[in-house]
């Protein structure tokens, strides 16, 4: 079995060939093609965490695996990251285990991704003012992958600590060759932004609908029980999309407070999700309408993502050689 550790990972991920794997894969997920059940998690009160699990596959790809992931959120601020995870990889044909790669490289990656790929299918074609909310490894991730599918000439980062959204914003002009600078505010930060990327872990929400500007693309990964990152008007006017209806709707741990609260409360209707990625890319539903419109992409992360993204770096690390390799037996 191939074992492959964080900075291996890293090295081995293609953010470009792992955009077009997650296109595919979502196509097929929307098609009946591949397979995600919900996830299922233990929690983990006395520190506000959970443990989750979440098998998906992908025969496009040859893509059998599992995800472990834990979501400590108390571990912000420190060296310690808030997700962590393992990714088993299986062969789909006989069932044995093939790979064991580190998990956590690979959710910031496929996440920022996908939400790259809403951005590429949902953002006006001249976008180029992103506001990063978040300040840790999902915000990191997001401002790489916004740069490689629309024209970014700016960078605003916004965050609960000044200083952290200073220096990320220093990182990022040196790694993208973006100016890129650190906002006040989430209001600050998204006066005028093309694209918002919010990776957050707020109680309250940090995308209002008073705070954008027409035409605006959202996105949205940060996940909180207790709270949710999109105001009810943002929702309620924006096109939405999601991975998977049967995902983004479902409850915890596996939905989104950001829809299923506005439903609850009879601000929406199942309806009003309009459409998923995959009918996007297979044109079965429209996009974007106009220039003025406000398009919501709302992510739970599903697993096809992940099989998806561990089939590259495996294909990737066996092409060149890299990795451990242990026996079972």
């Amino acid at each position: 079995m191939l074992v492959l550790g964080r900075s291996q990972v890293e090295a081995l991920l293609d953010m470009d060939a792992l955009i077009d794997a997650l296109a595919s894969a979502m196509a097929d997920l929307s098609a009946g093609r591949a397979a995600a059940p919900d996830r299922v998690a233990v929690t983990v009160p006395e520190r506000d965490a959970f443990l989750a699990a979440m098998p998906g596959y992908v025969p496009s790809s040859g893509a059998l695996t599992s995800k472990l992931v834990s979501v400590f959120p108390q571990n912000g601020g420190t060296p310690v990251p808030t997700h962590q995870a393992l990714i088993a990889v299986f062969d789909p044909y006989t069932g044995a285990p093939t790979a064991l790669l580190d998990g956590t490289a690979i959710t910031a990656a496929r996440t920022a991704a996908g939400s790259a790929l809403s951005a590429r299918l949902l953002a006006r074609e001249d976008a180029s003012v992103l506001a990063v909310l978040g300040t840790g490894a999902q915000a990191r991730s997001h401002a790489e992958a916004m740069c490689r599918v629309r024209p970014i000439r700016q960078i605003r980062v916004a965050g609960r600590d000044q200083t952290k959204a200073a220096a990320l914003a220093d990182e990022l002009s040196a790694a993208l060759q973006v100016p890129a600078e650190a906002a006040a505010t989430y209001a600050e930060a998204l006066d005028g932004a093309d694209i918002a990327a919010a990776a957050t872990h707020c109680v309250e929400p940090v995308i209002r609908r008073s705070w954008l500007t027409p035409g605006v693309h959202v996105t949205s990964v940060g996940f909180n029980p207790e709270g949710r990152e999109i105001d009810d008007a943002t929702v309620a006017e924006a096109l939405v999309c999601v991975e998977s209806r049967q995902a983004a709707l479902a409850p915890f741990p596996a939905g989104s407070n950001d829809l299923l609260q506005p439903l609850r409360d009879g601000i929406i209707t199942d309806a009003h999700v309009h459409t998923e990625l995959g009918e996007l890319l297979t044109g079965s539903k429209p996009g974007r309408s106009s220039d003025q419109q406000i398009t919501l992409y709302k992510s739970v992360g599903v697993a096809v993502q992940d099989a998806a993204a561990a089939a590259l770096v495996v294909a990737a690390a066996r092409e060149r050689s890299i990795g451990a390799e242990i026996a079972l037996e």
